[in-house]
């Protein structure tokens, strides 16, 4: 009887907070629609660029499931203006494949069909050569030895304009990695400590001296500012230096990503917290707020996401973070290049701290 009473407890509990109760039965659902739109969208053509490619090769590549584009240079230039995957290159018998990389694995998914696409090529010259050699045999006499001419098997010079022929997956995940593993910890930790600061009644306490609201979320911003400064610095670090984490442009630059990414997650993580009335409902806020951002961090290709994704993953500030993070660490780019990205990040930071200004309303109205 005292355990059916304690469920009956429980259950009780739980059926009282509505919005506990909301997210367990929304949230998982909420992430497998997003995982099943993510898993089950369209595979995106590689796009190729060709020079002094023969015709039959350039319908096999079409045929291969390859858009292919007639170009006149293979420049680093034109591989991102025309926002190509590889350009393929014939000079003679000379055969070179430049891979952009920027996908390890569509990158190694071109170069395969690629490679089939030559080879089929070669195997079809190889079948004419053989049956010319036939109709040389049949109109010489015995006895005359013929030669049949052999078809080289292609030798194809690969070269890539990110990494290399080892670059695997992890390298482009790692930097979208070290990035959430800092939002996620920053908004974690400054989430429940302000919710600890006001279930303690140190929040109420300062609402009742005349400090102005915009000064209570600029001064909680800063006093935990620090530490997520500190801890960022600590992960990237480790991350680089320690775990060699793959880093082509510069480490300061990097610090400066995730150390605005730790700001966007500690503005976020305060507001949260003042729809939370305990741990376990800022916890309950993780597969809404924290875990659809990892989903739209790059690990999945953008172009490949339905039309209404590529739009809710633009409103997700990993998204900007992520795209970001690889740039330096992957690619090599420099602070111009990410500019935008981390103006992006500030603009979410800025909406953000207002939102909170606006809801300690709940608390005091001045």
């Amino acid at each position: 009887m005292r355990i059916l009473a304690l469920v009956k407890r429980i259950f009780h509990q739980m059926l009282r907070d509505k919005r506990a109760l909301a997210l367990m039965m929304v949230a998982p659902l909420l992430v497998l629609t997003l995982l099943n739109y993510l898993l089950s969208g369209n595979t995106v053509d590689p796009r190729l660029g060709v020079i002094k490619a023969d015709d039959n090769l350039v319908e096999r590549l079409k045929d291969n499931d390859i858009t292919v584009l007639q170009v006149e240079e293979n420049t680093k230039d034109l591989l991102l203006d025309k926002d190509l995957d590889g350009v393929l290159q014939f000079d003679g018998e000379n055969i070179s494949l430049t891979l952009t990389n920027d996908q390890p694995n569509a990158a190694k998914a071109l170069q395969v069909k690629v490679q089939q696409a030559i080879a089929a090529e070669k195997a079809k010259e190889q079948a004419a050569n053989l049956s010319a050699f036939m109709e040389s045999i049949q109109s010489k006499l015995p006895g005359i030895p013929v030669k049949m001419e052999q078809v080289k098997a292609p030798e194809i010079n690969t070269s890539y304009l990110y990494g290399n022929k080892d670059t695997i997956f992890f390298d482009q995940l790692s930097p979208i990695l070290v990035g959430f593993f800092v939002f996620f910890f920053v908004f974690l930790i400054s989430g429940i400590a302000l919710l600890r600061e006001r279930t303690t009644g140190t929040l109420e306490r300062l609402l009742a001296t005349p400090i102005l609201r915009r000064d209570i979320v600029f001064g909680y911003l800063m006093g935990y500012g620090l530490f997520a400064v500190v801890q960022t610095i600590i992960v990237v670090t480790y991350a680089v230096k320690l775990l060699d984490i793959t880093l082509v442009g510069s480490f300061w630059n990097v610090v400066i990503i995730n150390l605005t990414l730790a700001l966007v997650a500690l503005s976020l993580g305060i507001l949260l917290s003042a729809f939370a009335n305990s741990e376990f409902q800022m916890m309950q806020f993780i597969p809404i707020a924290i875990i659809p951002q990892v989903f739209f961090a790059g690990i999945f290709p953008f172009e490949s996401m339905a039309g209404w994704m590529q739009v809710l993953a633009k409103c997700m500030p990993m998204y900007y973070g992520g795209n970001a993070l690889v740039e330096v660490m992957y690619k090599g780019s420099g602070l111009s290049e990410i500019t935008n990205d981390l103006l992006v990040l500030l603009g979410f930071a800025l909406v953000f701290i207002v939102l909170n200004v606006v809801a300690l309303k709940k608390y005091r109205k001045l």
